[in-house]
């Protein structure tokens, strides 16, 4: 078996674990079936140089409270409030509809955009009352779950953030900052670019192509939750379509996608269909990642994903038994982040440690 390694074990005997902070993210769908990442500046408070989903913590001012003990940890109206404002607060995409039934998406013009996300940022306004003041409100039940990753207990911060994805509609958006993400633009934030440079939208298989080629920083969440996005949306038509077949090429994307997130069994390996964690739909799935050991080979982390964080140790929650991230950290950042299954990983290691003790006969 790989070597041990406390990368993800309890923390020192004299110190206390940090507090966990409840925080949401959106995973932000283009009408291409675009991922959008925001390219965080290298001294960001979390994750320094890497690319990452909009989003960030639960505001008591704006979002309201988050319910104590094992409730923290699921989906509720703060968080859903919290993705909605903090995607607007981080890359300017506004993701509320007009009042009323079957309201559309809402447009607000760049001048007053730009104010409002440096006044909400500044807690000067209170982001649903701004909205209700133009007659809309946030499009939190187009949100759906897409698991909760909650921080190891040695990490100085620690989170239990609610992922979501998001999909615009198919038709083309005339949103301002939709458009300028098509295009990797410079995106001013409220906080003058402390920590966020740039927004970009690209197909999930070419995020991860970049991280491979170490073009960008991607931590194991953002990796893991781009490998099985990649797997349904994949990319745009191989050959011409009429503007109908392109749009009807993209549905289907986003039908197969929905289809997979409410599958249960989630895993197709025979051991790891059987496991709990399984029959638990990626909308409820908790993730606390645990350190397997280290690989002989390169020396990269093996963190499994089925454990649910000591939080919730010995409840129903769970995460993902059939695969594992790999990760090298330097300095606190993640490098050759790769997803795999963990039966196979396992059994490379297993096969490594008995040629290495053969060896020395």
């Amino acid at each position: 078996m790989p070597k041990k390694t406390h990368t993800s074990s309890a923390p020192a005997p004299d110190k206390k674990p940090a507090v966990i902070r409840p925080s949401a993210s959106v995973l932000l769908v283009s009408p291409e079936n675009q991922i959008l990442l925001l390219h965080r500046v290298k001294t960001s408070s979390a994750f320094p140089s890497a690319h990452v989903f909009p989003g960030g913590n639960i505001s008591n001012f704006h979002d309201g409270d988050v319910p104590s003990g094992v409730k923290q940890h699921e989906d509720s109206p703060a968080y859903r409030l919290a993705a909605i404002r903090e995607t607007y607060e981080e890359s300017g995409i506004l993701l509320a509809r007009e009042t009323g039934k079957d309201g559309k998406l809402l447009n607000v013009p760049v001048a007053e955009r730009d104010r409002a996300r440096k006044d909400i940022y500044e807690n000067k306004v209170r982001f649903d009352k701004w909205l209700f003041s133009l007659g809309g409100v946030p499009d939190t039940d187009n949100l759906i779950p897409f698991t909760r990753w909650v921080t190891p207990l040695t990490q100085p911060k620690r989170f239990s953030t609610q992922m979501y994805l998001y999909m615009l509609p198919l038709s083309a958006s005339e949103d301002p900052a939709v458009v300028a993400a098509r295009s990797e633009a410079m995106v001013p934030t409220p906080d003058g670019g402390v920590e966020i440079t740039s927004a970009r939208f690209d197909d999930a298989p070419a995020w991860l192509a970049k991280q491979r080629r170490g073009e960008v920083i991607l931590f194991p969440p953002q990796c893991f939750l781009l490998h099985l996005l990649s797997q349904h949306l994949t990319g745009p038509p191989s050959k011409s379509l009429s503007l109908t077949e392109v749009a009807d090429h993209y549905n289907a994307q986003r039908e197969k996608l929905r289809t997979f997130l409410a599958t249960v069994p989630t895993a197709s390996e025979p051991r790891a269909a059987k496991h709990p964690t399984a029959q638990i739909p990626w909308g409820e799935k908790v993730i606390g990642a645990t350190s397997l050991g280290l690989r002989k080979g390169d020396k990269r982390i093996i963190f499994g994903l089925d454990k649910p964080g000591p939080e919730l140790k010995g409840t129903n929650k769970g995460g993902d038994m059939e695969r594992v991230v790999l990760v090298k950290f330097a300095k606190g950042v993640a490098r050759n982040v790769e997803v795999r299954r963990r039966e196979e990983v396992l059994t490379e290691e297993r096969q490594a440690e008995k040629a290495a003790e053969e060896a020395k006969l």
